[in-house]
């Protein structure tokens, strides 16, 4: 019994995984917004190409691009490994400075 559980020890350490990005794509998002339900996680990427704001009379209009959603678990294990990349870059270059933005007031009905 125990070596059967060392055979499959050493089967799970030989494990090699291999990246197929033959239809992989790439974009690019400077916005991103996260809501959350008990069974998922939905990230919503989008462009904010709207810098001045005032134009819009205090509007700001994102398009959306791209939308994963996750278990809450692939979100619990994406948030530690961005903790983690984060953590690194930070202690290579230097710590980055973001500031939450102020909720928008509700819409009076």
């Amino acid at each position: 019994m125990a070596d059967q559980k060392n055979k499959k020890a050493e089967t799970d350490q030989k494990i090699k995984v291999k990246f197929n990005t033959d239809n992989l794509k790439s974009s690019y998002a400077n916005f991103c917004n996260v809501t959350s339900t008990q069974e998922e996680v939905v990230l919503n990427f989008g462009i904010n190409s709207d810098w001045d704001r005032s134009a819009m009379g205090g509007q700001l209009e994102i398009e959306l691009t791209n939308r994963l959603i996750l278990s809450p678990f692939a979100a619990k294990r994406l948030s530690q490994m961005l903790a983690g990349l984060i953590e690194n870059y930070e202690r290579k270059y230097a710590p980055i400075g973001v500031q939450m933005p102020a909720a928008a007031p509700p819409d009076k009905k």
